[in-house]
């Protein structure tokens, strides 16, 4: 949040004096206070491989892409840990940014998709990659599976993120049909959930009829709620609170600086979330199941996002 927050208080003498003297120190402690937490979730990377460039000459990664309002790229890895293991991460979500377009992308990377992992030398399933090396080895696999360079990443502990629905108030989503889940009834129609409601309704699969991919749409209808209510904060104190509640659950390499720089100058500019589906088959190899993307639907997404992180709309 910009620094020289403007006060505009229409009072006299002393007490002007006295209300800004007060206001202005509460400011200056949230603020500073914002910054230490932002720098605890800091977490910024040291690849194996070098930063991947794109078989397509005309993808070029951004060099501080908010410092210059540039387009760019964010990896979410919703991961659930457990004591004594790195675990897997449970959902992999891919957003492209693009101000001039007014606009985000947003898609699932079905956790089963098959697919080689960078840095391993195996063909497994994509959700692998973090047991194997953690959010480095999970990016370089993003990247070669999308043939697109990513600019940032968020690690989330899936707990963590039902406490995030919590402090921005719960979500509100349209369930399409019944079905029970860990305890709970899940009625048909518009639901109101809190933080852990709605982690057991993005978990669901194995009653869907869809899969995965009802799965993945009950994840990005989640994670698009929280976008639009997260797109109203606006004030630094609102940026601490989340920071605050998240910072035990949270990992990410971006700055509090670029934190700032997207809701001063990017989040005004956003007014459309759009999703897009991966499109791919189910296929049982050597006793395993696994997603199967072809190639062409790679080339599609690739694509989608290359046309959608243009600078020109």
């Amino acid at each position: 949040m910009n620094r020289r927050l403007k006060l505009t208080l229409i009072w006299t003498g002393a007490v002007v004096a006295t209300i800004l003297l007060l206001v202005g120190g509460l400011v200056w402690y949230v603020y500073n206070s914002a910054q230490q937490t932002a720098a605890k979730i800091y977490d910024d990377l040291e690849p194996v491989n070098p930063a991947y460039i794109s078989k397509d000459t005309d993808v070029n990664k951004a060099t501080e892409p908010m410092k210059n309002l540039d387009p760019f790229t964010v990896l979410v890895l919703g991961v659930d840990e457990r004591k004594n293991d790195r675990g897997r991460s449970d959902t992999m979500i891919v957003l492209t940014v693009n101000p001039v377009k007014q606009s985000i992308l947003i898609f699932n990377i079905p956790r089963d998709t098959r697919t080689e992992i960078i840095g391993h030398g195996t063909i497994d399933k994509i959700n692998h990659a973090y047991a194997f090396g953690g959010v480095e080895m999970s990016i370089q696999t993003v990247e070669n599976f999308l043939d697109y360079p990513i600019d940032y990443y968020a690690k989330v502990n899936m707990e963590g993120f039902a406490r995030l629905i919590d402090l921005i108030g719960g979500v509100e989503v349209d369930n399409p049909f019944s079905f029970d889940y860990e305890g709970h009834k899940f009625d048909q129609g518009h639901l109101s959930l809190n933080g852990t409601l709605a982690l057991k309704y993005s978990r669901m699969r194995y009653d869907d009829p869809r899969g995965d991919f009802g799965r993945n749409t009950r994840q990005r209808d989640i994670l698009q709620e929280v976008m639009n209510r997260a797109m109203s904060f606006s004030n630094v104190t609102q940026l601490q609170s989340i920071l605050g509640e998240l910072k035990d659950s949270v990992k990410t390499n971006i700055t509090f600086d670029e934190m700032k720089q997207f809701v001063t100058d990017y989040r005004p500019q956003i007014h459309k979330i759009d999703m897009v589906e991966v499109q791919g088959k189910g296929q049982i190899i050597n006793r395993i199941w696994y997603y199967n993307v072809e190639n062409d639907e790679r080339t599609r997404i690739h694509n989608k996002i290359k046309e959608h992180l243009q600078k020109v709309s």
